[in-house]
């Protein structure tokens, strides 16, 4: 049974734990080498250089400078006390709800707290019923138990309070939430409507194209929207599996590094060729030049790269049952990508496109049916991970005072006692 010092000492490891991991995240953003994560928004403003760029080797990876680390909390109070407007323009809106949401704790459990201490904890501690239960039944209990529930006799009127004070509780926490919601939901309203437009606002990803006999997929797009979206469909892009064509151009562009790395050498040292082994990992094969050898895969890999090219233009296996769908208007957009479009649940299949740098190109290719079966895999794998991983912790919380350890380990009780 819990005590107060045991819960004093989870407490304190709990706030100093909060306090470790909030060093760890000051120090580390000041580091050179996290520049990027931590001020990405700047970057792309061109407010900031990246300072890995200049100076000693050292400093590019550790920041030497020591003051920095005297005041490495100084964005604390800073980032409390700026208004929201201006601390959305400073680091997104997401940083701003970030810190609503510590607001909102506090709106909730604040009141809850000086409720529960005001009126239950006098109506459970009043009670003698574990005093009771320990005299008759030799049940053992702390002062902690005296402050819940269990300390209140069957069939007490008192437990009336409970009930009451569960409501009011749930009510609060209702009515707290849902005023918080229209904030956060305004909030996002007016950001998206001040923020420059995006080509995802006006784009669904379109899954699942039905096969027709009669029309190519691309045609088949276009009449299907101009059919139930002429209003707001603008124009439409077809997925192609392109990923060979991909895993070839980026492997040119190795090489294309490769060649550009033993020209430099060369030019460096005009009497020694530089060489190469042409085996793995260049630690076996044949001896070779090494920048003929590159230039002569370059001229390879650039021909199967426009051998690949028009194969994919041209065979309609490339094709794949996918479509970017592009609208006039955001409304149109949100409300395709939020409906369903047909009565097979199965077909046309709609959700919002990703920003052209967040798609994974490769896994566009990849045929619905398979998509759903490795999802499923994913949550079943989820559920026994969860399932599983509950006994050792259960376990582990049986064992986690003396006296659990005594009762469910008894040969080594002597060992605890001594």
């Amino acid at each position: 049974m819990a005590t107060f010092g045991d819960i004093g000492l989870a407490a304190g490891v709990n706030i100093l734990s909060a306090l470790v991991f909030l060093i760890a995240f000051a120090i580390l953003r000041l580091q050179p080498f996290n520049d990027r994560v931590y001020f990405p928004k700047w970057y792309l403003k061109g407010l900031r250089s990246n300072p890995a760029q200049s100076g000693v080797f050292v400093s590019k990876f550790v920041n030497l400078d020591w003051r920095a680390y005297i005041r490495f909390l100084n964005w604390v109070p800073d980032a409390l006390k700026m208004p929201e407007p201006e601390l959305i323009d400073h680091a997104g809106l997401d940083s701003a709800v970030y810190l609503r949401i510590y607001l909102l704790g506090l709106k909730i459990f604040v009141p809850v707290t000086l409720l529960a201490w005001a009126i239950l904890v006098p109506v459970n501690w009043t009670n003698n019923t574990l005093a009771i239960s320990q005299a008759t039944d030799k049940v053992q209990y702390s002062d902690i138990d005296k402050l819940s529930i269990s300390n209140i006799p069957h069939g007490s009127q008192r437990f009336w309070t409970h009930i009451v004070m569960a409501y009011a509780f749930t009510f609060w926490t209702c009515y707290t939430l849902l005023k918080e919601y229209e904030t956060v939901a305004e909030m996002r309203l007016h950001f998206l409507a001040s923020e420059k437009r995006r080509p995802d606002q006006f784009t669904v990803l379109v899954r699942n194209v039905p096969p027709d006999q009669d029309e190519s997929v691309t045609e088949c797009v276009e009449h299907f929207f101009l059919v139930n979206h002429s209003e707001h469909y603008l124009t439409h892009q077809v997925v192609i599996n392109a990923n060979k064509l991909a895993k070839l151009v980026k492997e040119k562009k190795s090489k294309q590094n490769w060649l550009d790395y033993y020209q430099l050498k060369y030019s460096r040292n005009p009497s020694q060729r530089p060489t190469k082994k042409t085996g793995f990992l260049g630690l076996c094969g044949d001896k070779v030049d090494a920048i003929n050898y590159q230039t002569a895969e370059i001229e390879r890999l650039s021909k199967e790269i426009a051998e690949e090219r028009e194969r994919v233009k041209t065979d309609p296996k490339c094709i794949m049952p996918a479509a970017f769908v592009s609208f006039k208007t955001r409304w149109g957009a949100a409300v395709c990508a939020q409906t369903q479009q047909t009565r097979n649940p199965t077909l046309w299949l709609t959700e919002w496109a990703s920003e052209p740098r967040d798609v994974y190109w490769d896994n566009l290719a990849i045929p619905y049916v398979s998509l759903t079966i490795r999802r499923l895999i994913v949550a079943v794998a989820f559920f026994f991970l969860t399932f599983f991983f509950m006994i050792p912790v259960t376990i582990v919380q049986s064992l986690a005072n003396i006296e659990g350890i005594e009762k469910r380990v008894p040969f080594l009780k002597p060992v605890i006692e001594t």
